[in-house]
């Protein structure tokens, strides 16, 4: 299977998407991941338009926001040539009615709710997030288990590739009430952050990796090496 390791063009930290297309630019990268989950309708509109002046040439893959409207996905596909979109649960954020056009280029994440099949059924299949699932081996068993059960029974389509540290780590971008992520990061310090990797079976690797940290695009150049060199 051939992979593509993505940089990401992350939203998380305000205004530092702007940078990173600029980055990009700057690098001459033709290939991206996009993130526009924390930018409102306004924001994304600014933001595919400095898509158009960056010199990117393709989008692959995009994590949906759930206030996404269908023309957007469908600009992405036409105009960015993108292959595969996940997006969360339903149980976290509503999925609107009108996606169901591109159903089957759309995967749903392993977040902070255990997959609910019926919903993995009516979509392209799986978007397995490591460092999300390594939280859940070594914290929630339960929930653990059962998402393995489905990723082993439903299409793995996209990644996302992050750290997971060794120590207590409390994540408030991505925190929802009463849940801790100790082991989950949006900022890597140091590659060795992405050798659990290693304990997971080669077919969990979809032909789609988006590095999801919010460094700068020649730090997440750096740790998709890393990872193309453990893949092999």
């Amino acid at each position: 299977m051939k992979r593509k390791i993505l940089p990401t063009i992350t939203t998380i930290t305000p205004s530092a998407w702007r940078s990173k297309i600029a980055e990009a630019k700057k690098l001459g990268l033709k290939e991206v991941a996009v993130f526009p989950t924390c930018l409102k309708l306004a924001e994304r509109k600014e933001f595919y338009k400095l898509l158009k002046e960056s010199g990117i040439e393709k989008i692959p893959f995009v994590h949906l926001r759930s206030d996404m409207e269908l023309w957007e996905l469908d600009y992405l596909i036409q105009e960015w040539g993108t292959e595969v979109f996940n997006t969360h649960t339903q149980r976290e954020f509503s999925i609107p009615a009108d996606w169901q056009k591109h159903k089957g280029l759309i995967y749903i994440e392993n977040t902070y709710e255990p997959f609910d099949e019926e919903e993995v059924k009516r979509f392209a299949g799986v978007c397995l997030d490591f460092s999300h699932l390594e939280n859940a081996r070594q914290f929630y068993p339960d929930v653990y288990r059962h998402n393995v059960e489905i990723i082993e029974k439903y299409p793995c389509g996209c990644n996302h590739v992050g750290p997971a540290r060794n120590f207590p780590f409390l994540d408030k971008a991505t925190l929802k009430p009463d849940y801790r992520h100790p082991h989950s990061s949006h900022l890597l310090k140091d590659v060795s952050e992405l050798d659990y990797l290693k304990n997971y079976p080669k077919n969990y690797f979809s032909p789609f990796l988006a590095v999801e940290i919010e460094n700068d695009l020649a730090t997440q150049l750096k740790a998709g090496d890393y990872v193309t060199r453990m893949l092999k």
